[in-house]
């Protein structure tokens, strides 16, 4: 009995979560937006969460596809992944809008004058010879 209680402790976190109050049947869904816009829900309605709900929804959908492993189907797994899209989508987190970020970051980092040698640096310089 203690074995398989260990063996399912992983359907205890995904039934019993205090972060997320998931939705019945949530990744049996038939749709991969199905399932973004149920964890979506959950997440926003959550005060218990530590992190924002994107992150939220994006850890829970990760652990049940890390936990469900070697026997989730491939067609289920396709699912899973399709379903991080619509949730990256549903959040406004698609890699495009990460690369105009990064864009915008390197502007503001060559923007930056070189640093200028205060009195301190200068003797300090000096003194290490």
């Amino acid at each position: 009995m203690a074995t398989a209680r260990r063996k399912r402790w992983s359907q205890r976190v995904t039934q019993t979560s205090d972060a997320l109050t998931l939705e019945e049947g949530v990744f049996t869904r038939a749709s991969s937006r199905g399932i973004a816009l149920s964890l979506k829900r959950s997440a926003d309605r959550s005060h218990k969460r530590k992190s924002s709900p994107y992150r939220s929804a994006m850890s829970m959908l990760t652990f049940y596809g890390n936990r469900a492993g070697k026997t989730l189907p491939a067609a289920s797994k396709r699912k899973l992944e399709d379903a991080k899209e619509e949730l990256r989508k549903l959040y406004g987190k698609t890699p495009e809008n990460k690369a105009a970020k990064k864009k915008t970051a390197k502007k503001k980092v060559a923007r930056k004058s070189p640093r200028k040698a205060t009195r301190k640096s200068t003797k300090r310089r000096k003194a290490r010879g």
